[in-house]
């Protein structure tokens, strides 16, 4: 198949075009390297692969992409609480408007899957499952929502609304909650957290890739529907998560009210819809933990390209 990615050069992207590569598939990646092009270097070695310079605001290159390709996964957007309250109009426009025009534009026959996020059930004192109704809080969360709308809005559509991410990717995430607490332990010895009995979510990033492209193999069964892709396994607190990681690292850690999470994330969230479908998450939290120190070992610098804080 011809597989566009955009925002493919992100996080997500760089740890699921290998994945589709590898599979036969055409992938092309659509991004403006907001964050540079270093992460997608090793793509260009492959013969299945295409990389499009472009802004997910260009009406008219983005539109001619994508209806060159059979699947669209729509990863483009801006993540984030910080960056999206920065500029709410811009992040309006990203992640909801051209989101809206992206499926305008789809033929019946092409299927679209969008990186939604479980931000969007904000809090909630029940398992969240698919039909809970969602609250978004944050510019992120209220956008990321509506665009989930107006992809399930189309003929052939699937929506992952995907618990918290950690773990290595190619272009790296240092603004992720476990992904930023080992780097501190790691670093300094030391970490600050709020909210330590706050329920939240997660899953590995390479379980994320994956799922992607178990969509794409169980389109016939998943067509129409949400999500919600993670594990039952790794519903942790706050507490839990610092636990495991102070004792890979020794570090100290330190509870504070000194700060609140803007997305009011404290839930638990079952994950039986897809598992039923026969998807499982491989990475669990604490292997995921090891990978990160090692990776920490020799990450002696912080770079702002780690981070989705800034336009």
């Amino acid at each position: 198949m011809k597989i566009l990615i955009t925002g493919g050069a992100g996080y997500i992207g760089t740890a699921l075009t290998p994945i589709l590569l590898d599979e036969g598939h055409d992938v092309t990646i659509y991004d403006s390297l907001m964050y540079d092009g270093n992460a997608i270097l090793p793509f260009f070695t492959r013969d299945k692969f295409r990389f499009v310079n472009g802004d997910i605001t260009n009406e008219s290159l983005l539109l001619d992409e994508v209806s060159k390709h059979d699947v669209i996964i729509h990863l483009a957007a801006l993540v984030g609480y910080a960056i999206c309250e920065k500029n709410p109009s811009y992040t309006e426009l990203v992640n909801n408007d051209c989101t809206e025009n992206i499926v305008k534009h789809l033929s019946n026959d092409q299927l679209i899957m969008y990186g939604s996020t479980g931000s969007n059930y904000g809090k909630v004192d029940d398992i969240c499952t698919e039909e809970t109704p969602l609250n978004p809080n944050t510019v992120y969360a209220k956008t990321k929502t509506s665009g989930e709308f107006a992809v399930m809005e189309h003929s052939n559509a699937i929506s992952y609304r995907f618990a918290t991410a950690f773990g290595a990717s190619l272009r790296l995430r240092l603004d992720l909650l476990v992904n930023d607490l080992t780097y501190l332990a790691v670093s300094q010895g030391y970490i600050l957290v709020y909210q330590p009995e706050f329920m939240r979510t997660f899953i590995h990033v390479k379980d994320m890739a994956k799922s992607f492209l178990f969509g794409i193999e169980n389109t016939n069964k998943m067509s129409g529907q949400v999500y919600n892709v993670g594990s039952n396994d790794m519903n942790y607190t706050k507490r839990q998560v610092c636990d495991m990681i102070i004792n890979k690292t020794n570090a100290v850690v330190y509870y504070n009210d000194f700060d609140s999470d803007k997305d009011n994330r404290d839930y638990e969230v079952s994950y039986d819809k897809i598992n039923k479908l026969g998807f499982n998450t491989t990475i669990g939290l604490e292997e995921g933990i090891d990978e990160l120190v090692s990776v920490f070992q020799i990450l002696k610098t912080k770079d702002k390209r780690y981070y989705n804080d800034g336009i």
